[in-house]
Formats: structure tokens, C-alpha cells, sequence
């Protein structure tokens, strides 16, 4: 097999790029071109001959550049660009002449669309439409936002077959204007891609990857899907934003190319299943929106192509180092001399340029007409659940440098080690009592472009984090970005519930309206859409990430039903409803079904990671003293075998403590909250009690703890 050596070459500069707004055209002669679009408007074809670029075309649009794809013939070279502005999708040859400008009159951008022929698949946020020679041929209406579109091979299928990558963690196939059906997937997906060539055997095989991380390959058939194969994040990478298939690896199959939102590139190999096996990775500062593999800088060498959110463009390539720069220490050759010296005149005009608008913004800004100009900068940001460790990661990505960040929460949270963040952290001291519960400021290093924090927040607790992100440029300016922490945060999508688990039930009757109930709920509880689904009766399915109890959401115009299998999920609901409907001057009627066989089923999910837990605290404890032992005696045989292991795991232990920062103390918390609020729900206040739960806790067995729960009345 094969090992993958690629050296980086920068091609080129942009500005800030959507998703997959960067594609290689097909072969012409030895090489490739490169066509990308940024955010600034501008459309740019360029190739590279000798290590330079050399521009085919480059067209200014003056508008946004949300997404560029390719199309052509069904089944022939695709060699046209399509580029979506805005409610437009506009059409240019490789020469650059615009031989199409389409407007969809959707009343929202266009997100992302897909072509084939003649067929032209666009999707907004929240509408899909079909149009074939420019008309209008199907349309849909979706639940939930829209991420990405594609449609299996007019050439393999018998008809026009579009997948829809949706966020509520489904694929939706559709047939016509119609849904055909669903298929869930373990994450919210992001991107889409045709496995192989054509979609596999039959053409109706997709990849997919999700914002938490994961890929997986899926077959859709006529009547239903399966699932092929899906790769867990493991290590947990950042989200992928872009799959391609290309054979880097060059043995006579393609392999996947992956690029994912915190810069890593990923090639994974097939191995005789067919099952990916990871074979190379290779990190960038920036996140990689964009991902293809050609032959672009020299005949004959593969490499793989990106294209990252501040606009970056470069290369990983087979090829060694260019020829001619350095032979050896004193040794240059004619064309390597004349490169040093055109990149020093280069060097030296970018110096005079910064030196003269440097003294025209010195001579602005002491004049008596001075205007101050705060400069503008956007931000790639994202807050995400991740189901692994229950915690939410927050990335913060700009195309210049960050100086410093500054979080505030006027509710408790818990900031969590990131392994790959570099920056200097310090904690002020905050008063709970003015609305304050953490301040908390990042220094970043000097070339820092993205930054990734790891939050966990406690159910029940709600509120607002603020963040405030200064970056290196002058004059100093700072936004503002804030990120709701719900009362029922740590709850996750699903569409499953099992009901054979013992559940408890609320019922909520009152004069309010579908879209009222709507945003209730959706105040409570994360990864809902905004806009009130179409339809009389919504439901909607939640799993929790830590304990992994679930919740079932029914409601219509004056009705609204919940239940779980979790009393403490019921309790928050409660409160939180109560009071936003005391808000609008609604009266409620509450009506609530307490199963008492949920509460040893809760302890019983609680139990093994409560156990976990106590174990690894009580092996954390004992390393100081055996650490001693083993400096004392020559010899550990007389050491049990168990303490034995102690000393051989001390590092990975310690540090799995230390990436666990109160984690006893939250599970306590959640028995303590579950123990008040079953006996709440009889009308019993029992706070006089918990001292008594925390002793039972101390000598912890669940069969005590079950007998407590029953017996205290």
C-alpha cells in the first residue's frame, strides 16, 4: 500500500468562501484549471503553469457567491460553471462567457442547487424546487432547514430522484413533489455526495457527512433505505463540510477525500469490504469549505485541492519540492534567482502601498473633519451539541488574526479543556448575585484564526453566553455574539421513541395558538426550526446526550402533550411553560400522570455512569500513595493485580479525570433534582431530606438508592 507524502502549495488568494464554492474543471490537456467563488462577488478561472498562476477569466458579480457546481451533458464531460447569486443561478462556459442568467423567484437565497443536463435542482432554506429547461417542474416545502441537495444519476435511475440533506438529522428522498421517504442519520447532515463514479452498482448509493463529524454511506433504494457503512468520530475532528471521491492513492479505486470546519484533510482508502480505512491526514489553521483532487501544478502528479473559509487556495500534492529555488546551501539556479527577485519587487511594492496608506489614514485621523470608521468583519461561528460527551463546542473562526475573547454567561456553565486550543485563558472572579456567573477571557497566540470552546451546561439553568471576539486590527473594534443556553439544553433530535419505557406524562390546555406553543417549545429545547412546520399537529422526538432518557413533544392549537421517562424533564417543562404563558397573559390548565416505575428506571440509566465515575475517583485517589510505594520498593509484584493496573494507567486516568471536571457532583445533582421533583409533583417538599440522599450516595449501591426514593415519604 501505498504511503501518502503530499507537500502544501499555496496557489491563491480570495476572499471569505461558502461551502462548495470551489470545483476543478475537466481535463484539457495535461493539467486542470481551478474555478472558485468568494463572498465579494468575484468568479475566477485560473491554471498554474511553472509554479505560477495564470488567469483564464475572472468575472465580478458584486454579489455574494453562496455556491459553484459543474454541469454538462447527462453522462458526458462537465464542463460548465453554474454559480448561485442571491435567487439567481447564472451559467458560464470555461472561457468565461455567461451563456445563462436564471431567476428561480424563490422568495429566499439560494443555499445550494445541483446540476444535471438539463435538470437544475436549487434549494433556499427552507423550499426545494425542480426546474428542467428553466420551468418550473416540482417544488417542496421542507420541515426543517435545508443543507445541502443532489440527485442520483439521470443515467443509473429511471427517474429524477432528488436527496435532500435536512437539518433535523434526516435525508429526504424525494419522487416528484412528493416525499418518497425518510432516512435518519446520526448527526445533522451537512454535505451530500455520489459514492463513486455514477452512485455505485445500482446508482443509488450517497455519502453523507454530518456537522458532528461523521460520515456514512447510504443506499437508497425504490421503496427503502440501507445503511452501508458509518464512521463515528472517534477523535473528535470538527464537522465535515466537504466529501469528494478522488484515487490520491493511485491503486485503481477512489478514494474519499474529506475536509472538516477546525482544517483537517482526510483521505480514506476501501479496503476489500468496502469499508473506509483512514490513510492520511494533513491540518490547516482554516476551515476546508471546499475539496476536490486533480492534476493541477505539474503533468502526472495527483494532489488535492482546498479551499478554506478565509480564502485560501493551495494544494497537496505527490510532487516534491519545485525545481530550481535551492540545489544546496550556496547553489541557485537561473530561474530560481529570477523567482527571488521577482517576489522581492513584489515584496517591496506591497511595502511602499501599506507605507502611504498607513500615512493617509495618520494624516484622516488628525484632521478636524476626522471621521471615526469602525471596520467590519465577519465571523464563522457555530454552537453545537455534541452527544459524545454532552458538551456544546463553540468555533469561532475569522479571516484575520484574533487578539482576544471574552465570554460572559449570567448562568452556570462549565468551560471544558480543548486540546488543540493554544490560547491563554483567565478566570475573573464573578458576582451570581448581579446576573453573572462566568467571565472568562481568551488570549490568543499571533497567527490565530479560529478558536474552539467546549461548554457544558446544567438542565433547568437558562440563560444567555455572551462572547465578545476582538481581532488584530486597528482601530480596535469587538462584536458581539450571543448564544442561548435552553432550559432543556443537553436534549438531542431524534425519531425514536420507545414506549415501552415507563413514562410521565403533562398535558397543557389553553387559548393559545399553534405558533405560540411552537415557540414555547422551541425556547425549551435546541435543533427546532424557528418557523412553525406546516400542519395541524406537530411531533417531535428528543433524546437526552447525558443520560439517555428521552421526551416526546405533541402539539396542536390549544393542546399540548409531553411525555417522558425522565420526572426532572417533565418538572423543567412545567415551570418553563408556566411561566412564558403567565407572560402572554395566558391561562393554562395543567394536567400531569406521574409513573413511579420511571423512577428506578432513571436510576438504573443514572447508574453505570454514577459507578463509572466513583470508580475513577477512588483509582485518581489512590496514584499519589502507590506512586510512593513504587518509589520505596524495587519490586511491584506484592502490589494486587488491580493496583497494579492503577500505576500502569496513571496518566491516561488522571487525565480522563481532569477532562471530567465535576462530573460526580453534576450526577449527584441530577439524583438530588430527581428526588425533589417526584415528591414535588405529590405536593411534598422535602429539601430537609437530601442530606440524607447525599449519605446514601456516599455508600452508593442502587438498590439502597431505589429503597430511599421509595420509602421517603
Amino acid at each position: 500500500m501505498m504511503q501518502l507524502n503530499l507537500t502544501r502549495v499555496d496557489y491563491l488568494q480570495v476572499g471569505i468562501t461558502s461551502p462548495k464554492s470551489m470545483r476543478l474543471l475537466p481535463t484539457t490537456g495535461k493539467v486542470q484549471r481551478i474555478a472558485v467563488g468568494d463572498n465579494n462577488g468575484l468568479l475566477q478561472c485560473f491554471g498554474v503553469k511553472k509554479g505560477e498562476t495564470q488567469q483564464t477569466f475572472q468575472t465580478n458579480l458584486s454579489q455574494k457567491i453562496s455556491r459553484l457546481e459543474l454541469g454538462g451533458p447527462v453522462g458526458g464531460v462537465k464542463d460548465r460553471i453554474f454559480i448561485a447569486t442571491g435567487p439567481e443561478i447564472k451559467g458560464f462556459t470555461k472561457k468565461g462567457k455567461n451563456f445563462l442568467t436564471f431567476d428561480t423567484n424563490m422568495s429566499e437565497p439560494v443555499q445550494s442547487f445541483h446540476v444535471q443536463g438539463s435538470d437544475l435542482f436549487v434549494c433556499g432554506k427552507f423550499i426545494y424546487n425542480h426546474y428542467r429547461d428553466c420551468k418550473d417542474v416540482n417544488d417542496f416545502l421542507c420541515g426543517d432547514e435545508i443543507n445541502d441537495v443532489l440527485c442520483l444519476p439521470l443515467d443509473r435511475v429511471p427517474e429524477a430522484t432528488p436527496v435532500l440533506a435536512c437539518q433535523d438529522r434526516v435525508l429526504r428522498v424525494l419522487q416528484g413533489s412528493s416525499l418518497l421517504y425518510e432516512v435518519e442519520v446520526p448527526g445533522p447532515p451537512v454535505t451530500l455526495q455520489i459514492y463513486d463514479v455514477n452512485g455505485g452498482e445500482e446508482g443509488n448509493e450517497v455519502l453523507y457527512g454530518t456537522s458532528d463529524g461523521r460520515i456514512g454511506l447510504v443506499s437508497l433504494g425504490l421503496l427503502s433505505p440501507s445503511h452501508r457503512w458509518e464512521l463515528p468520530n472517534e477523535k473528535r475532528n470538527g464537522g465535515v463540510l466537504c466529501l469528494e471521491n478522488y484515487d490520491i492513492t493511485a491503486d485503481g479505486v477512489l478514494d474519499l477525500l474529506v475536509g472538516r470546519d477546525d482544517g483537517q484533510i482526510e483521505v480514506y482508502s476501501y479496503d476489500e469490504s468496502d469499508e473506509p480505512i483512514h490513510r492520511y491526514s494533513h491540518t490547516c489553521s482554516e476551515s476546508v469549505r471546499s475539496i476536490q483532487g486533480g492534476i493541477v501544478n505539474t503533468p502526472g502528479y495527483d494532489e488535492i485541492v482546498c479551499s478554506t473559509y478565509a480564502g485560501s487556495l493551495f494544494g497537496l500534492a505527490h510532487k516534491p519540492k519545485p525545481k530550481g529555488v535551492i540545489i544546496d546551501n550556496n547553489t541557485l539556479t537561473h530561474e530560481g534567482r529570477e523567482k527571488i527577485r521577482l517576489l522581492r519587487e513584489d515584496l517591496e511594492e506591497l511595502q511602499q502601498k501599506v507605507m502611504k496608506e498607513r500615512e493617509k489614514y495618520q494624516q484622516t485621523a488628525y484632521s478636524d473633519t476626522a471621521v471615526s470608521a469602525v471596520p467590519m468583519f465577519k465571523i464563522n461561528d457555530k454552537f453545537v451539541l455534541n452527544r459524545e460527551d454532552a458538551s456544546y463546542t463553540l468555533s469561532l473562526e475569522l479571516q484575520m488574526p484574533i487578539d482576544n475573547i471574552l465570554l460572559q454567561s449570567d448562568v452556570p456553565v462549565d468551560l471544558l479543556d480543548v486540546e488543540k486550543n493554544s490560547a491563554v485563558v483567565s478566570h475573573s472572579s464573578c458576582n451570581p448575585e448581579e446576573g453573572n456567573f462566568v467571565l472568562a477571557t481568551y488570549r490568543c497566540q499571533a497567527n490565530t484564526t479560529r478558536l474552539e470552546l467546549k461548554i457544558r451546561s446544567i438542565e433547568g439553568q437558562y440563560g444567555t453566553i455572551q462572547v465578545y471576539i476582538t481581532p488584530r486590527i486597528q482601530p480596535k473594534t469587538c462584536q458581539v455574539k450571543q448564544y442561548p443556553i435552553k432550559p432543556l439544553s443537553l436534549h438531542q433530535r431524534t425519531h425514536v421513541f420507545d414506549n415501552k419505557r415507563p413514562c410521565n406524562t403533562l398535558k397543557l390546555t389553553g387559548q393559545f395558538s399553534l405558533a405560540e406553543v411552537h415557540n414555547w417549545v422551541c425556547f425549551c429545547l435546541p435543533e427546532l426550526p424557528d418557523r412553525t412546520p406546516a400542519g395541524d399537529t406537530m411531533v417531535f422526538h428528543f433524546t437526552s446526550t447525558f443520560l439517555d432518557t428521552q421526551l416526546e413533544c405533541s402539539y396542536r392549537k390549544g393542546e399540548a402533550t409531553f411525555k417522558s421517562d425522565n420526572i426532572s424533564t417533565i418538572s423543567i417543562l412545567k415551570d418553563v411553560l408556566s411561566k412564558e404563558a403567565t407572560k402572554k397573559k395566558i391561562r393554562l390548565d395543567i394536567n400531569y400522570d406521574i409513573n413511579e416505575n420511571s423512577i428506578p428506571h432513571t436510576l438504573g440509566l443514572i447508574h453505570p455512569k454514577l459507578e463509572y465515575q466513583l470508580l475513577l475517583a477512588k483509582k485518581v485517589q489512590l496514584i499519589d500513595a502507590l506512586k510512593e510505594l513504587q518509589v520505596h520498593e524495587a519490586d511491584n509484584n506484592f502490589l494486587s493485580p488491580e493496583y497494579q493496573q492503577i500505576l500502569e494507567e496513571a496518566d491516561s486516568l488522571q487525565i480522563e479525570f481532569k477532562k471530567q471536571p465535576c462530573h460526580l457532583e453534576r450526577l449527584y445533582g441530577m439524583i438530588t433534582d430527581l428526588f425533589i421533583d417526584k415528591n414535588k409533583f405529590k405536593g411534598q417538599n422535602v429539601k430537609t431530606k437530601v442530606p440524607a440522599l447525599l449519605e446514601v450516595l456516599d455508600n452508593y449501591e442502587l438498590k439502597t438508592l431505589v429503597d430511599f426514593f421509595e420509602n421517603s415519604v
